[in-house]
């Protein structure tokens, strides 16, 4: 498949689960009193609300060119805690909310690539782009939270985490925040990314194919 062909493929899977990932983190928000999404116009389902160019465009391109560990980000839903009833616990909840929706994508995408082997053998125009969207939704969506899951602040693990520990504890963590990306990207380049996130990544999608009888 050349590289055109896959980013037809990957466009559209990428582009809902970056943003329907950060839109579920507004919705529960304003769910617990916080309505800074909403005030902002970030609870939107237009992509072109949520478009980081270089962490949903330029990074998920570059690595799908490479062949290396796809992931990519859009621009953060802002959540105000302050606003919110419970703010340590709504917090971990909203940050749950975003891998959450991934593997909520994860189970459609699997519908969708079963519709499409279905309609395979009379309708194959149709079909054949259902599945490979259908496999490229499960695995980005898989990946996305797999990766969010991780327990380094600024990601969705971080912050869950730092809901359930202790105060103090939760105070050290934030502190890691600012380096979150740089431990990311020295992890992705030295190839230990990749590593660390297989074995769930890789238990999920047996899972979720197998469940919708799937031959991916």
């Amino acid at each position: 498949m050349s590289l055109v062909q896959k980013l037809a493929v990957w466009a559209l899977p990428v582009l809902f689960a970056i943003t329907l990932h950060e839109v579920a983190h507004g919705w529960v928000a304003r769910a617990f009193g916080d309505h800074t999404a909403e005030e902002q116009g970030r609870l939107s389902l237009n992509p072109l609300r949520h478009i980081d160019p270089i962490g949903t465009i330029i990074v998920p391109a570059l690595l799908l060119f490479l062949g290396g560990f796809l992931f990519g980000w859009a621009k953060p839903v802002p959540v105000d805690p302050r606003r919110m009833h419970h703010p340590r616990r709504d917090m971990a909840i909203v940050a749950a909310a975003g891998p959450a929706a991934n593997l909520a994508m994860a189970v459609g995408w699997a519908v969708v690539a079963r519709l499409g082997f279905a309609l395979l053998e009379h309708w194959a125009w149709a079909a054949v782009p259902m599945i490979l969207m259908g496999q490229a939704g499960i695995a980005i969506n898989l990946i996305l939270m797999v990766l969010n899951l991780l327990p380094l602040p600024p990601l969705d693990g971080g912050r869950i985490l730092a809901g359930v520990v202790p105060p103090r504890v939760a105070y050290h963590l934030a502190q890691i925040e600012p380096y979150g990306l740089m431990v990311l990207v020295v992890l992705l380049a030295l190839g230990w990314l990749g590593r660390l996130l297989s074995p769930p990544y890789t238990a999920l999608y047996e899972l979720i194919t197998r469940m919708f009888g799937l031959n991916l």
